[in-house]
């Protein structure tokens, strides 16, 4: 009963007892330490990745060098040193292109002043001082006068061009200079590479053309003075196919050049051993074979020499008829010299342009001369006109077929169902008769 009353009603001096603790909850029976516990002290855990040691200062954000290492800029100090070399390389080539362009200027301005009253694009002539007219006089001077630098246009890095006229018997001149890609080793040096192995990409050289174009006959069309005109005289000729090159390049030239396809290859005694002609006529080539071009092939040399070409025909294979209509041009190829010296070159490069008086004067030969030259032309006229008819032929075919398919649709949409299903039905047995009938034939 005491135990009863202090139950309910409590007693101060009665001691407490412990609650009694179940054994299967003894682990849970103090409650966990709520302080934290230092991840710092953990050894387990690992530290953070870009973790410097030192906490970076607070700085404005233009002062950079406060806030930044050296370490943290070796990705750049990497990369730089092949961009300057990249940089170096590429002004260095197009530094040395324009040089060489500029030398070849230098050596061959006399000769296009004494050929022609307009050379270059512009202006090209500087005015000379009293100290230079004093010095070398007037007559010396005439062929000082012209800047180099406007004597050309840079086309590319690798590649020049400049034009002349004003020329009794020639319209026009073009001249277009192409060096190697020094501004670029990697592609200089890769097309070397592919020229090694494939012998139809070969490697590019240094090259001088002369593309010189003729008049023949055509001043009053392209020549605005009649004055002019009338003094000229007659500058036609006869159209042939003649050329002198040098015989490593004989092969690429026929299979790369329509007009020398035409022609017939045959060593000439009056040649050195590394020359050969290609031509349409043995008259022709007995007339134009001079001393003179003889001798400034010769000073040209093997190792400059490469093509002089007197042709009236295409050099791409012509698909048309308009495309066979003559142009009288002459043509010559010279490799660039390493030691930018001209002076084998500009032998040849002046009886190129005066070749065409030669032949205003003694370019008409022989019926029989010219025979062969005739009918070969007329051979690829009518290859060109069977080429030309049966495409013609062709599209006259397609043509009438489409519009007999639709007269055939237009008759098959007014008829009825029935009507479409008959219809169907002849064509279909039409067909597998002509299909029979073929197969008896063949066997």
């Amino acid at each position: 009963m005491a135990d009863l009353f202090n139950k309910f009603f409590g007693s101060g001096s009665t001691p407490s007892h412990a609650p009694a603790t179940d054994a299967d909850f003894a682990d849970f029976a103090e409650a966990p330490d709520p302080s934290p516990v230092s991840i710092a002290s953990d050894p387990s855990i690992p530290s953070a990745p870009f973790a410097t040691g030192t906490a970076k200062p607070f700085t404005k954000w233009y002062r950079v060098w406060e806030r930044t290492q050296a370490s943290d800029f070796y990705l750049e100090m990497m990369i730089a040193p092949f961009i300057l070399l990249i940089l170096l390389f590429h002004f260095y080539g197009i530094r040395v292109n324009r040089r060489k362009a500029k030398s070849w200027a230098t050596a061959h301005a006399p000769v296009m002043q004494q050929e022609f009253a307009v050379i270059g694009f512009g202006d090209t002539r500087k005015t000379p001082n009293i100290d230079e007219a004093a010095s070398q006089g007037l007559a010396g001077m005439a062929f000082d006068m012209v800047v180099p630098e406007q004597l050309l246009k840079e086309k590319a890095a690798n590649e020049f061009i400049t034009y002349a006229t004003g020329r009794q018997n020639v319209a026009f001149m073009d001249v277009k200079l192409t060096f190697v890609k020094r501004y670029n080793p990697i592609l200089r040096y890769g097309e070397i590479a592919l020229g090694f192995f494939f012998e139809s990409l070969p490697a590019s050289e240094e090259r001088m053309e002369v593309s010189i174009y003729n008049f023949d006959g055509r001043e009053s069309s392209l020549v605005p003075s009649a004055e002019s005109v009338k003094k000229s005289g007659n500058s036609t000729y006869d159209g042939f196919v003649f050329a002198v090159v040098h015989k490593n390049l004989m092969k690429r030239l026929r299979d790369d050049r329509y007009d020398l396809s035409l022609t017939t290859t045959k060593d000439n005694a009056k040649l050195p051993t590394w020359a050969t002609v290609m031509s349409e006529s043995a008259e022709i080539t007995d007339t134009l074979l001079t001393a003179d071009l003889i001798k400034a092939i010769e000073t040209a040399g093997e190792e400059n020499f490469e093509a002089i070409i007197i042709t009236d025909m295409p050099i791409d294979q012509p698909k048309k008829l308009d495309e066979l209509v003559p142009k009288k041009r002459t043509t010559l190829s010279l490799r660039i010299p390493s030691n930018d010296k001209y002076s084998a070159h500009l032998p040849l490069f002046q009886s190129a342009i005066r070749i065409v008086d030669s032949l205003v004067s003694g370019g008409r030969f022989r019926a029989e001369a010219l025979r062969r030259v005739k009918q070969t032309r007329e051979d690829e006229m009518k290859k060109i006109r069977k080429i030309d008819d049966s495409e013609k032929a062709e599209e006259r075919k397609l043509k009438a077929d489409k519009e007999k398919k639709e007269k055939r649709d237009a008759s098959l949409k007014n008829l009825s169902a029935e009507d479409q299903r008959k219809f169907l039905e002849k064509e279909r047995e039409k067909s597998q008769r002509k299909g029979q009938k073929k197969m008896t034939m063949k066997a």
